[in-house]
C-alpha cells in the first residue's frame, strides 16, 4: 500500500507543481554490497552456503522468482531519467527460476557441501514474481543483460570477502 501511495503522491506532485518526476518499479534486484541478513532469498542462501550451513527453502521450492543484476537496473534507471517517460515503468528480469533451482545453483557456485532443508511456506508467499518489462523494452530499449549465473558469481565473490 505504501508503494502505491508513493506513486500516487508523486503523480499528484508532478501534475500540480509541474515537477519533472519519474516512477520506476524495481523488482528483485541483487548484486555485491547487499546485506547478508536483509531477509531476502539470495543473500540468505549465499550466506548459508558460504558458512557451510543448510540452505532453508520454504515450501517445496517450486515457487518462482526472477532476479535482476544491479548494474542492469542502474542502466535502466539512467535511461529512464534521461528520457521523457515519467512512468510507472517496471525494471526487473522476466526470466523466472524456481527457488529450489536457485538454491542448488548457489550451492554449486560456492562449492559448498550444504544441503537443502525445507520449511513450511509462509501464508503470504507468492507463487511467482515476474515483472512485465514490455514498456521498458519498447520505450527505453532496455532489457537486463546479465545472466543470473554471472551476476551470482560476482555477488558470491563479494560475500566471500565480506565473511
Amino acid at each position: 500500500e505504501a508503494k502505491r501511495f508513493q506513486e500516487a503522491i508523486t503523480m499528484a506532485y508532478h501534475t500540480f507543481h509541474g515537477v519533472d518526476t519519474r516512477i520506476v518499479r524495481i523488482f528483485n534486484t541483487y548484486g555485491p554490497r547487499m546485506r547478508l541478513n536483509d531477509g531476502r532469498a539470495l543473500p540468505a542462501f549465499i550466506g548459508q552456503a558460504l558458512r557451510g550451513e543448510d540452505l532453508t527453502v520454504f515450501g517445496d521450492g517450486s515457487q518462482t522468482r526472477s532476479f535482476c543484476y544491479v548494474d542492469d537496473l542502474v542502466e535502466g534507471m539512467i535511461k529512464m531519467m534521461a528520457g521523457s517517460l515519467f512512468g510507472p515503468v517496471n525494471f526487473g528480469n522476466p526470466n523466472e527460476r524456481s527457488i529450489l533451482e536457485i538454491a542448488k545453483l548457489i550451492i554449486k557456485l560456492t562449492g559448498s557441501q550444504s544441503k537443502i532443508i525445507f520449511k513450511p511456506l509462509p501464508q503470504d508467499d507468492p507463487e511467482k514474481r515476474k515483472p512485465d518489462i514490455a514498456l521498458a523494452e519498447s520505450k527505453l530499449n532496455w532489457h537486463p543483460r546479465t545472466d543470473l549465473e554471472a551476476g551470482l558469481k560476482k555477488t558470491i565473490d563479494f560475500f566471500r570477502i565480506s565473511l
